[in-house]
């Protein structure tokens, strides 16, 4: 079939409507989410999904492992490990990461760099949100460290509707 430019425009509009869920409501933008999420909301769900995995890289190799700290401090979204593992040595190199956890029906992506912030006080705010890691881990050791969320992006996916996408 040879489509003018015009045809093609509208096919390509009324699949994009189609994929949003618009078409079948007559609406001509996409529904809005239930409601506006934030950092906040993505904190919210990792903890309660409880356990999400983590991408790095290392050299041309992906490389994922299970994690289970999240936290608010000084308005970012933190992560525990510990400097002496392969996934600190990995993001001294190479801060781009990428992160997914399933909770119900919904799960989520996360994105974007996570730069090292040796301040005590950050990493005491971690260990007192999870008492659990002070018997491995001291606000003053050489090898707690803790990770903040530059230029992050997450997605929040359902079968049953659009997207929600976070950024911070």
């Amino acid at each position: 079939m040879n489509y003018g430019k015009s045809a093609l425009a509208a096919l390509f509009c009324t699949a994009a409507l189609q994929i949003c869920g618009c078409l079948s409501t007559g609406e001509t933008t996409p529904p809005a989410p239930e409601e506006r999420k934030t950092m906040a909301d993505v904190c919210r769900f990792l903890k309660d999904a409880g356990v999400y995995y983590i991408a790095t890289v290392d050299g041309d190799q992906p490389r994922v492992r299970p994690f289970g700290t999240i936290h608010i401090f000084d308005g970012k979204l933190y992560l525990q490990t510990g400097k002496k593992k392969n996934v600190s040595k990995q993001l001294a190199v190479n801060g781009k990461t990428e992160l997914c956890a399933m909770k119900g029906d919904e799960w989520i992506r996360l994105s974007g760099t996570l730069v090292n912030d040796d301040r005590r006080e950050a990493k005491a705010s971690m260990l007192d949100a999870y008492p659990s890691l002070k018997k491995m881990y001291s606000p003053d050791d050489s090898n707690t460290q803790v990770l903040y969320f530059k230029d992050a992006t997450a997605t929040i996916y359902s079968f049953s509707r659009a997207p929600i996408v976070i950024r911070f």
